[in-house]
C-alpha cells in the first residue's frame, strides 16, 4: 500500500506592524546623538581643564584633548583630603543599591498596578499620581524627625531606605508595562501554572 508525502507544512505568523509613533527617523537620531553631546561634554571638557594648564585653555581655540596631567591632579585630588576616597565609595555603594531597589521594587509595584486585578486598585493609582503633585520639600522636616528616632543620623541607611522607592518610578513602570506587556503572554503563562512572582521575574522583568 503506497503513501501520500504530503512534506511539511509551514505556516507564517502574520508581520506585526510597527505604530508609526515608534519609528524612528534619521532626524530623530541625530536630534538625540546631538542632545547626548550636549550633555556629555560638560563632563568631557571639566576633565580637559583639569588635566591641562592655563595656556592651553586660554589660548583663543582651546584645546579639546586630555593632557598629561591628569593622573597627577588626581593624585593631588587624594592627598589634598583624606576621605574623598571614602566619599567616591559611598557615592557608589549608595548609588548602586538605590537604583537597582528602584527598578526591583517599582517594576513589580507596576506590574501589579498595571496587569493584577485587585480591590482598591484605581484608589491606589491615584494615590502614587497624588503624592507626586506634592512639592518634595514638605517631607524634609518629617524625615528628618523620623531617621532621627530609628538612629540612623550619620549613617548610610539614611540615604539609601528613603530613596529605594518612588512614586514617580511606580508610574513610570506601571505605565510602560501596561503598554509592552500584551495580557495575552501572561494569560498563557498563567495556564502553563506560572505564579504571579513567576511571572514577574520571567516575563515582565526582562522585558
Amino acid at each position: 500500500m503506497s503513501t501520500l508525502d504530503l512534506g511539511e507544512v509551514v505556516v507564517k505568523a502574520p508581520k506585526r506592524k510597527v505604530p508609526r509613533w515608534r519609528k524612528m527617523s534619521p532626524l530623530s537620531y541625530i536630534l538625540l546623538t546631538l542632545v547626548g553631546f550636549i550633555s556629555v561634554f560638560p563632563f568631557y571638557w571639566m576633565v580637559i581643564v583639569a588635566s591641562n594648564g592655563n595656556e592651553e585653555i586660554s589660548k583663543e581655540v582651546p584645546t579639546l584633548i586630555i593632557g598629561p596631567r591628569l593622573f597627577e591632579v588626581i593624585g593631588h585630588v587624594f592627598e589634598a583630603n583624606e576621605y574623598f576616597g571614602i566619599s567616591m565609595w559611598n557615592t557608589v555603594f549608595v548609588g548602586t543599591i538605590v537604583a537597582a531597589a528602584q527598578v526591583f521594587f517599582s517594576s513589580v509595584a507596576g506590574f501589579a498596578f498595571a496587569k493584577l486585578n485587585f480591590k482598591g486598585r484605581k484608589f491606589l493609582v491615584l494615590f502614587v499620581i497624588g503624592t507626586m503633585m506634592l512639592p518634595s520639600q514638605l517631607g524634609i522636616i518629617p524625615l528628618y524627625m523620623l531617621v532621627a528616632s530609628l538612629g540612623w543620623m550619620n549613617t548610610l541607611t539614611a540615604l539609601i531606605v528613603p530613596a529605594l522607592v518612588t512614586a514617580f518610578g511606580v508610574f513610570w513602570m506601571r505605565q510602560i508595562i501596561d503598554a509592552q506587556v500584551p495580557n495575552e503572554l501572561l494569560e498563557a503563562a498563567s495556564i502553563d501554572g506560572a505564579g504571579v512572582f513567576l511571572i514577574y521575574w520571567r516575563i515582565v522583568f526582562p522585558l
